[in-house]
């Protein structure tokens, strides 16, 4: 943005540079970007027909306001013709001026921005401590609104690049997931055609594990994107309805899938969906998934997990109980943190279905918690 339009966006400019006219008696009056070899006018009040707009420029050696610039300090004239130091000057005679004042504008760092001044081709008493009072306040307030609006710009740009920033990161992550599910559904498709064409025992058991295997990637590569969406976007999104219904069968979905891959696994039901619960449906099925996911994965195989899902008056309420080691206390309190694996060799995979599960229940109002003995370890989630 320019200087010129930067003091265009200060409202009380025009009145500013009024006000100065009126209790001088001057002429003219402006605000002048002045540098080592430019002056830019910015903003004038101009009664004399000195002809000067904003964006227009003069030869800075030619100007008073140069001088100011170089001593930062005010130059105050009331009468040219009658001052000794500036009689026989030779920017008073090219300008045809007779009274001038100009202070320094200073930004908020100490950086000299420009002058505020005026002129007129008759005398003027502006040598007074009232005007210079006057000029001065005037030369603080454009420096503080000159201020903020160089703030305002620098968060709008920011604000700007944040926001292309997260276009980029959620194009990147929608193509990532794109990327990474064609070739799985392809894998899966394929084990599914020769599980049908074929009664070979060698192409079913390896059909059936690639299938199975397809499952467990496909849970990993949802949690990945949940994961980059969470720390790279705008965390995980919901669409929430109240289909109780819809909800019974993907968490039954979500059993059948854990089936598949642990067809040994016993798991065991105890599922009444009484209420309806207004939740991102397929956001409940992946937080299940997971805490299920992690009892086949962690329980000892040989006793069955429990399942036991509510939906009252009182609120929604799902656990999952297996059998297993008991998780040292030093461990619970990490659990739910990305990439954390417990004791070193204990986990597989990339650490983040807790994290992500504990996720979800919070965007729902809930939260999970976990209860670990030397018989049993149970994640329930809760929410009101």
């Amino acid at each position: 943005m320019s200087d010129v339009h930067k003091i265009s966006r200060i409202p009380v400019v025009p009145r500013l540079l009024d006000v100065i006219c009126r209790t001088t008696g001057m002429g003219f009056s402006a605000i002048a970007r002045v540098t080592e070899d430019q002056w830019i006018t910015c903003a004038t009040k101009d009664m004399i027909s000195l002809g000067l707009k904003p964006g227009d420029e003069l030869k800075v050696e030619t100007t008073l306001c140069n001088e100011v610039r170089e001593q930062r300090e005010p130059i105050v004239i009331d009468n040219v013709s009658e001052d000794p130091q500036y009689y026989c000057h030779a920017t008073p005679a090219l300008y045809g001026f007779q009274s001038y004042i100009s202070v320094p504008i200073f930004r908020k760092n100490g950086d000299f921005f420009g002058t505020l001044c005026a002129i007129d081709p008759m005398p003027a008493k502006v040598k007074t401590e009232e005007v210079m009072e006057t000029f001065m306040l005037f030369a603080d307030l454009i420096s503080f609104h000159l201020e903020a609006i160089e703030q305002l710009e620098i968060s709008s740009d920011k604000l700007s690049e944040e926001q292309e920033n997260a276009e980029l990161r959620e194009e990147f992550i929608a193509i990532l997931g794109h990327d990474l599910r064609n070739p799985l559904a392809t894998a899966r498709m394929s084990a599914e055609i020769l599980l049908k064409v074929s009664d070979k025992e060698i192409i079913t058991r390896h059909a059936s594990m690639v299938k199975s295997t397809s499952y467990r990637m496909e849970g990993m590569i949802e949690n990945l994107l949940d994961f980059a969406r969470s720390r790279m976007g705008n965390g995980i999104r919901l669409k929430k309805d109240a289909d109780i219904e819809v909800l019974g069968k993907a968490l039954q979905q979500i059993i059948r899938e854990i089936r598949i891959i642990s067809p040994n696994r016993v798991i065991e039901t105890d599922i009444e969906l009484e209420k309806p619960f207004p939740c991102d449906t397929g956001r409940i099925g992946q937080l299940f998934s997971n805490l299920l996911g992690n009892a086949d994965k962690h329980g000892n195989p040989e006793f069955p997990i429990k399942v036991k899902v509510r939906s009252n008056n009182q609120g929604f309420f799902l656990s999952v109980t297996n059998k297993g080691n008991k998780i040292p206390e030093e461990h619970l309190k990490n659990l739910f943190e990305p990439y954390y694996q417990g004791a070193e060799g204990s986990r597989k995979g990339l650490g983040l279905g807790l994290y992500i599960a504990s996720e979800i229940a919070k965007v729902h109002g809930g939260k999970i918690e976990v209860s670990s003995t030397d018989e049993e370890t149970c994640f329930t989630f809760r929410c009101k």
